[in-house]
């Protein structure tokens, strides 16, 4: 399967599950130990959250930012995250994160357990859309699963893309990128590509800041 029949596919899954998107965060108490963490994280000014699903992040940015512009790529999951996050200084937008280019620049670019979602070969693009939609000096912080989360998920061995098994309440499942990135190994890649980063593991999960090349854009 290539990246384009994959990403598909993770695509369907999100919003065939936009209902259920919701439930690790009422039943795991590290995720809501992350969501507290917001408050220790250099958010200022006008942010862009990428892959915001419903919203679970974005009234706490919205909090501390001037402006939140939220970005994702499917309509069911985007309309939980409105009536979420309801607020003149949000604006929301569909769009594909591999396609999409950011409209402005942003003090802060935002993602949580977005990044083991973009497959390995597209990770060099995607880091280029997130440094052309920072000003100088801004920030990318992001949040995702460490590789101890790999043994809450069906991952799927032998595959091109690395790839998990996920099953929704109707029986239906389906296949999605799924990379749990070592944190050191992240470091490297991201210090290759130009950035200057710091990654922290917290409670089987990571939390990184970066700045990006100061040759950006």
């Amino acid at each position: 399967m290539d990246d384009d029949a994959l990403l598909a596919e993770q695509m369907a899954y999100y919003r065939a599950g936009a209902a259920e998107y919701d439930r690790p965060y009422a039943e795991r108490e590290e995720l809501r130990e992350l969501l507290a963490v917001v408050d220790e994280l250099p958010v200022a000014g006008d942010v862009l959250e990428l892959a915001c699903g419903t919203g679970q992040w974005t009234p706490l940015l919205a909090a501390r930012a001037k402006s939140v512009t939220a970005v994702d790529a499917a309509a069911e999951v985007l309309a939980l995250a409105r009536a979420r996050a309801a607020s003149p200084a949000v604006q929301f937008i569909q769009a594909d994160l591999f396609e999409w280019r950011p409209p402005q620049r942003y003090d802060t670019v935002f993602f949580a357990f977005w990044l083991s979602h973009v497959p390995p070969t597209r990770l060099p693009d995607f880091w280029n859309t997130v440094a052309a939609g920072l000003v100088p000096g801004g920030k990318a912080i992001f949040i995702d699963d460490g590789p101890a989360a790999a043994a809450e998920e069906e991952v799927l061995a032998d595959q091109p893309v690395p790839a998990a098994l996920r099953r929704l309440d109707d029986g239906s499942q389906y296949r999605i990128v799924k990379v749990f990135h070592e944190v050191r190994t992240l470091t490297d890649d991201l210090t290759a590509l130009g950035w200057s980063v710091r990654i922290r593991p917290m409670a089987g999960s990571f939390m990184g800041i970066a700045e990006p090349p100061t040759t950006s854009g």
